[in-house]
């Protein structure tokens, strides 16, 4: 039996009247946003400030081990305490400042992955210099590896005879909309840094510094094994280098609507159930607007020419690591002639009236591999859940959204 569907986060300030709002609709805040933490990233290269947050009696943290969260349930996070990660993460690892902890860099000495996710302000009891306050947050990778292996296999031990498990599942959609976006945080975060191991311009060991959000190529390594301490120049430690921070995959999805606005272009792969169609998605290309990727990647998928284009929201998506951004786009009068045969990856593409596309989405939708509703009917169309930002767009589409006149 599927898991219940979780609410959509709130997007900030709603009740607020605004121009922007009476002109556009209320913005509408996609699954795996809408995070309740302030990521204060300022504050990430005080070590004064992550140690206290660290060691607070407040502080929560996420553990994931090869890259999957601690749960109670399919729909609950866990979330443990300092003396539970104490023996991966040692007794402070922001003891030293910054500065120094790079100085003493030595690339043979195992340092588990912890990511300073944001503070909780709702929560009371933390403070640092009168301004910061609240519950600080925090991912550690207690991955069994290196020195941690024994630490890590005994804590696994013991939180799975509690009943707790590391999730298995890929997408987590199932959890609560606020859950959801810190776990894409810290998901996001622990992936990047366990693949940049290495310096992308010299190839040398990196460090994690800045609290899980900048990879740091030291200019020297004490290792034993190291012949020469002075690593050679290298162009990342001059300026500010995108090999040294997260990176994030920008990728258009879209809505395609008839020239008329009265029908949806959905497509479907051939590894998807039966019956199930979606929206098209593709990655933007270097040197290429989002309205041109999304008229390429149409045409190319689809054989659709379309005209105007407009982006309708955006869904940060954790696997790895890419950013989604929504659009609808409307067909040309003569451009509405699917063609599948530019590029192969849909097995279908067709359109679908207005009407066939919103009883879809009251009674059809559901997450790959899950069952559909109990109104669904065989042979009906089947669509992404409400946590997918493709269903949003969808619904933008059939509630008026094209037509100047949106019922959101």
């Amino acid at each position: 039996m599927p898991l219940p569907q979780p609410n959509l986060p709130e997007p900030a300030h709603p009740d607020v009247d605004s121009m922007l709002s009476r002109k556009f609709g209320k913005e509408i805040a996609n699954y795996f946003s809408g995070s309740p933490l302030n990521r204060v990233s300022f504050l990430r290269p005080d070590h004064a400030f992550l140690s206290q947050a660290l060691r607070h009696p407040s502080a929560s943290f996420l553990l994931f081990n090869k890259l999957e969260p601690l749960v109670k349930s399919g729909t609950e996070l866990v979330q443990v305490k300092y003396t539970d990660v104490q023996p991966i993460i040692g007794e402070d690892p922001f003891s030293k400042t910054e500065e120094d902890t790079i100085k003493d860099y030595n690339s043979a000495t195992y340092l588990p992955q912890i990511v300073f996710l944001g503070l909780d302000e709702r929560v009371e009891g933390f403070v640092y210099k009168d301004h910061y306050k609240g519950q600080p947050y925090f991912a550690v990778d207690v991955t069994p590896k290196a020195s941690v292996t024994e630490a890590a296999e005994a804590l696994i031990k013991n939180l799975e005879g509690q009943g707790l498990a590391f999730s298995k599942g890929r997408m987590h959609l199932s959890l609560p909309a606020q859950e959801a976006a810190i776990y894409a945080e810290a998901r996001h975060l622990l992936d990047w840094n366990a693949r940049n191991p290495y310096c992308g311009a010299c190839g040398y060991p990196t460090l994690s510094i800045n609290a899980g959000f900048k990879r740091t190529c030291p200019p020297r390594d004490i290792a034993p094994s190291v012949s020469t301490p002075d690593r050679p120049p290298c162009a990342t430690r001059t300026g500010i280098s995108n090999l040294s921070f997260p990176r994030t995959d920008p990728t258009v999805i879209m809505a395609v609507v008839s020239a008329d606005g009265q029908r949806v272009l959905l497509g479907r792969q051939k590894r998807w159930p039966e019956y199930w169609y979606s929206t098209l998605a593709g990655f933007l290309e270097p040197a290429e607007s989002v309205e041109e990727a999304v008229r390429r990647e149409v045409w190319e998928e689809s054989g659709i020419h379309l005209g105007r284009v407009v982006i309708h929201s955006t869904q940060p998506w954790p696997y790895p690591a890419n950013l989604m951004i929504g659009a609808i786009g409307q067909a040309i009068p003569t451009g509405e002639t699917v063609h599948l045969g530019h590029d192969a990856e849909l097995e279908d593409a067709k359109w679908f009236t207005l009407d066939e596309v919103r009883e879809a989405l009251r009674i059809g939708t559901s997450g790959l591999g899950e069952d559909a509703g109990p109104e669904y009917k065989p042979g009906g169309l089947r669509l992404p859940p409400k946590t997918a930002i493709a269903n949003q767009l969808m619904s933008a589409v059939v509630n008026g959204f094209v037509s100047g006149s949106p019922n959101l």
